[in-house]
């Protein structure tokens, strides 16, 4: 990439993630490239698609995330390694306001831009599930899918404003409802 595109490319990437901060991942494109100061067309000929500029913007986030559940893996309690988790990715899509709609459509979506990165992230999950399973913690009968299904319903809740002063409480409700009895 020339010097002058990629400047323009991580100058785009700085003012998308402003824009999705303060507006939540819905912001229109548009609004974008004008505080930018480029036009639509250099926007879309670095991100083709609103899905490749998050994809973009979350890949970092997405690989530290996935990154945190291999150091969780070598903690000494399963279980508690599998809420910690929890608690971060859900934290994560709080502080990215609307970004779970576009993960649970893209982890079905082979070609979606964010698919891979929600797979990462859906994999890395399930391996913290199956750790706690292994060591009895966790239930049996739960697979990684409908984990991070649970993490999508809980992510949402948390972005609904009559909802969100109940979510830690919820949470609580699911994450012991994944964890299994203890005797």
């Amino acid at each position: 990439m020339r010097a002058d595109a990629r400047k323009n490319y991580e100058h785009l990437l700085t003012v998308a993630r402003k824009v999705f901060t303060e507006q939540g991942n819905d912001a229109s494109l548009r609004d974008i490239a004008r505080r930018a100061e480029v036009g639509l067309g250099t926007l879309y000929r670095h991100f083709p698609t609103r899905e490749a500029l998050l994809e973009a913007l979350l890949r970092t986030s997405f690989g530290a995330l996935a990154k945190r559940a291999d150091e969780l893996q070598a903690s000494s309690d399963s279980a508690d390694a599998l809420i910690t988790w929890l608690q971060e990715i859900i934290a994560f899509t709080h502080e990215h306001r609307g970004v779970i709609a576009p993960m649970v459509s893209a982890i079905e979506d082979h070609e979606s831009a964010l698919h891979a990165s929600c797979v990462t992230l859906r994999s890395a999950g399930a391996a913290l599930l199956a750790r706690a399973q292994a060591d009895g913690k966790a239930r049996a009968d739960l697979d990684g899918s409908e984990l991070f299904d649970l993490i999508a319903a809980l992510a949402w809740l948390r972005e609904q404003p009559s909802h969100a002063s109940r979510a830690d409480r919820i949470f609580g409700v699911i994450s012991g409802a994944i964890l299994a009895r203890r005797p």
